[in-house]
Formats: structure tokens, sequence, C-alpha cells
């Protein structure tokens, strides 16, 4: 059971990957996208009544906040995703709700606003974000979960990467198809193959991905 000084201690630090305040369930829609994004990444804990600055101000009736984020793991997540939750009591008689998402191991999981399968969106969390996964974050998860070894072939593009990666942090995949003067959807394939092969690193991005070196 987590104790008050822990949990001030991991609220200290901050929002990040693994970590989200939320201060009540009055959109529960938001929030199941970072349960989502927690799910697609490396998991993360979620907690309820706590607000932006860090203040622990506390759920009066967690028991209702509960009953709703039970509704909305049901209407907004799918597949279901493994959690677990423990109500923290506050000095000020109030109480936080920890919600502990653990990683997907076995799928992808979708953010579904509406119960339409063509509406499903897939999330990803990037530092406190969670972003919207692009094609090639999507595919990227897809073919993790395969759990297959990747290699690739080091030519004439892959050198143009590396020696770009060397003079800037990052490449996109437009800038990437630009410098190696090559398709569009080949720099996609690229890539994708290098992120698998664990020679690059994905940083998803609200407008477009960012590559850097693993």
């Amino acid at each position: 059971m987590t104790e008050l000084k822990e949990l001030r201690r991991l609220v200290k630090e901050g929002e990040g990957a693994q970590l989200e305040f939320k201060l009540k369930t009055t959109h529960p829609e938001k929030i199941m996208r970072e349960v989502v994004a927690f799910a697609n990444s490396q998991g993360g804990t979620l907690l309820l009544g706590v607000a932006d600055n860090a203040e622990l101000v506390g759920l009066k009736f967690p028991e209702e906040d509960a009953f709703v984020m039970e509704k909305s793991f049901a209407r907004y997540v799918h597949p279901e995703v493994s959690y677990t939750r423990e109500e923290i009591p506050l000095e000020n008689g109030k109480n936080i709700l920890a919600y502990r998402i653990k990683k997907a191991e076995d799928n992808i999981v979708f953010f579904n606003p509406t119960g339409q399968v063509e509406d499903r969106k897939v999330y990803v969390r990037n530092a406190d974000r969670s972003i919207q996964a692009s094609k090639e974050v999507k595919e990227i998860l897809k073919e993790k979960l395969k759990g297959k070894s990747y290699r690739f072939n080091y030519g004439p593009k892959e050198e143009v990467l590396m020696k770009y990666l060397d003079q800037h942090e990052k490449i996109t995949v437009y800038t990437f198809s630009e410098v190696a003067n090559i398709s569009h959807k080949q720099a996609s394939k690229t890539l994708i193959l290098l992120v698998l092969a664990r020679v690059l690193r994905v940083l998803a991005g609200e407008s477009e991905d960012q590559f850097i070196l693993a």
C-alpha cells in the first residue's frame, strides 16, 4: 500500500512518461487517452485528485470517481487493459485514486470514442504527453508484438541517414526522404526497420515523428 510520504515523493517528480495527474473525472474520455497511451508505451501511473501544479487536492467522493472510471474503461478502451487501483487518504480527509496501468504485452490498445471500429485511435506516450500514433508508430507497435529479431542492410541511404544524425540530433520521414533522395514510402519503411533493429528510437509528435539514435 502506498503511504502519503511515498505519494508526495512521486508527485514531486512531476508528470512524465509514466506519470499523469488529473484533478477529477469531469472529462473521462480524455483520461482514457492517457490510459491507452500508457498501455501502448511503458505503462504508467494515473493519479486522480492531483492538480497540474502537483497540489494534492484529493477527491471528496472517491467511490463516485471510481465508478466513472470503471464505466469509462469499458466504454473507451479496447481491448481491456490490466491495471490496479488504490485509494490513498490525505490529511484533509479526502482521497487520491491511483491507477497503475500495465504495459500491454500481447496487443495494441485502442481509444474508442464512438464504439465504431473505424473510429478507433492509438495513443502513445512521449515525455508528459499522450499523442495519437502515426502510421509509422502503429506499424512499429504491431511488429514489436511479434517478438522477432530484425536485421537490415547498410546501404547508401543508411549511410546518408547516419551522417545526417551525426550532425543533427533528430530526423523526420520527410527530411530523410529529401536528404537521401528517396520516396516518402521508402524513407518510412527504412526508419521503421531501424527502430525495430534497435538502431533508432522514435519520438511520437503531434505533427510528425522524430527519429533519434537509440
